[in-house]
């Protein structure tokens, strides 16, 4: 099992926990309150900073309730924490862009993380043909 060394800035901040088997997210809080009106943008302090292991990332986002509770949407859609954002004072931040106007308290679940593994090293191959059926439109739904 991995270990991330933590440093919480708040000593009554509530910790940190990986509760295996039900999701491998785990949910971040605001570390003070905040105040938004529609339109505006904050950093919002989540009251940590981590040692992650050598090619290794935190992926951050907003959880999925986060704007129907909050009315604010993550304006960079996915932050990516690298380890070298690994100093005393790094502490993790969630931006937060409101459509309405909104308060976060202290302690809210405002976002999760999940710490990923570097992209292994790619080349690209240059071809006139992949060589399978089109599935026509776009995504997964297959319709345009």
């Amino acid at each position: 099992m991995a270990k991330i060394r933590i440093k919480y800035f708040d000593e009554n901040q509530e910790r940190l926990t990986y509760i295996g088997g039900k999701s491998d997210w785990i949910d971040l809080r605001a570390a003070e309150e905040v105040r938004l009106r529609a339109g505006e943008f904050a950093l919002v302090p989540l009251g940590v900073a981590m040692e992650l292991p050598t090619g290794y990332e935190a992926h951050v986002v907003p959880r999925s309730s986060t704007f129907r509770n909050f009315g604010v949407i993550q304006p960079n859609h996915m932050g990516v924490i690298d380890e070298t954002y690994c100093g005393d004072h790094d502490q993790w931040y969630f931006p937060a862009y409101a459509l309405r106007d909104t308060v976060i308290q202290k302690g809210d679940r405002i976002c999760q993380f999940r710490i990923m593994e570097h992209q292994p090293p790619i080349e690209f191959e240059e071809t006139e043909r992949l060589g399978h059926e089109d599935r026509g439109g776009f995504g997964s739904t297959g319709t345009k």
